[in-house]
């Protein structure tokens, strides 16, 4: 016979057990956010932000539920200013909040300096940044939201020397290592197959005078000009080209031209085309009812990856009641090994090595003032 003491001690060990277990996982889970909110490229991060927010406030609205316990979900958002210090900075600041996971960094020279940081204390980064040495610095943390460059390379060369019906081509970058990068993986797409390339120049990521260019490219015969220059270069660089009689070129830019300024400025060219890896949330089946909810809770429409952003945060969220844990660890063992449905682009799937596995490169056209899809895909 056990005594009934006995009993009672083991009865209370035993409540006390299902207490700790409770207790693993908190009342408030904290998510955050690093991305550019001031500066030039604030509109894209808080863009971001507001992506997160929504899915935020819609699972606690629903009841957001982990391992049984009801959670309420918070964000804790700071400016990385688009800044590779900066960003150093504000993921030291997310990890000493208790982040169960980070949805950051825009830039790729920010994701990849703060990377490191977040390895460390074993937080899962969902980055929107597409340079491919974001995944390259064998941390078991960096996750990619969309394609990564070599994928964007491979369209903006294939697209241009199979789908563009031209003779002689120019290769032009703005030298910076994203763009040159990016020109000299296209370069070398176009070159493999068998088309010519005329012109290969290097200027800066500010030249809106193209007089010394233009000249150049006449007397090549050029009539494709593929380029990592931004909007308002190539804005001003098709005014020039037509001005000089090119009506014949057509333009194949990277995702720095697809931006809601440049098809206004198409005219007196024959075409301008744009690669992009983050495809418009139109394109997507659920797409029309995102677009609904985002307009009415922030009274316009999203300006750039704020869907992938609302997606990030359902799969965590997914990843969350899997693993049946709040713990960053628990949770980014399962973030690597999810097929979560995503709400919006359907599917949202890490590789081992963090890079996504339904990643596709759209390209789009200039038509009418607005950006016309055309084609897209994960092969190239």
């Amino acid at each position: 016979m056990i005594p009934i003491r006995s009993l009672l001690l083991c009865a209370c060990a035993a409540a006390a057990l299902v207490l700790v277990g409770c207790s693993r996982v908190p009342d408030t889970v904290r998510i955050g956010v690093a991305q550019p909110m001031s500066g030039p490229l604030g509109p894209l991060g808080t863009d971001m932000k507001n992506g997160v927010q929504l899915a935020v406030d819609e699972l606690n609205a629903r009841g957001f539920k982990v391992d049984g316990k009801a959670v309420k979900l918070e964000i804790v958002a700071v400016d990385d200013k688009a800044d590779s210090k900066t960003g150093e900075a504000v993921a030291k600041t997310l990890v000493d909040a208790g982040v169960v996971a980070v949805v950051g960094h825009l830039n790729s020279g920010v994701s990849i300096a703060a990377a490191p940081i977040y390895a460390q204390a074993g937080i899962a980064q969902l980055a929107i940044s597409t340079k491919p040495e974001y995944t390259q610095l064998n941390l078991p943390t960096t996750l990619r939201l969309v394609a990564n460059d070599a994928l964007q390379s491979k369209a903006l060369g294939s697209y241009a020397a199979t789908q563009i019906d031209g003779r002689k081509f120019a290769v032009v970058d703005d030298s910076t290592p994203y763009g040159k990068g990016l020109a000299d993986l296209a370069a070398a797409e176009i070159k493999k197959n068998g088309k010519d390339i005329a012109v290969r120049a290097s200027l800066d990521d500010k030249t809106t005078d193209f007089s010394k260019l233009v000249p150049q490219l006449k007397a090549a015969g050029a009539d494709v000009f593929v380029t990592t220059l931004a909007d308002f270069q190539v804005a001003a660089l098709i005014q020039q080209l037509a001005a000089a009689g090119m009506s014949e070129m057509q333009i194949v830019g990277g995702d720095t031209i697809k931006t809601d300024k440049l098809p206004a400025a198409v005219t007196g060219i024959r075409a301008v085309y744009a690669t992009s890896p983050i495809i418009e949330t139109r394109e997507f089946v659920a797409g029309p009812q995102f677009l609904a909810r985002f307009q009415q809770k922030f009274k316009g429409d999203p300006v750039y990856g704020a869907h992938y952003a609302y997606d990030a945060v359902h799969v965590l969220a997914a990843a969350m009641q899997r693993s049946r844990s709040a713990d960053p660890g628990k949770v980014l063992v399962e973030l690597k090994r999810i097929d979560a449905l995503a709400p919006v682009t359907h599917n949202m799937r890490f590789r081992g090595d963090g890079e996504q596995h339904y990643g596709v490169v759209s390209v789009y056209r200039a038509r009418g003032g607005k950006w016309e899809p055309v084609t897209r895909s994960d092969t190239w």
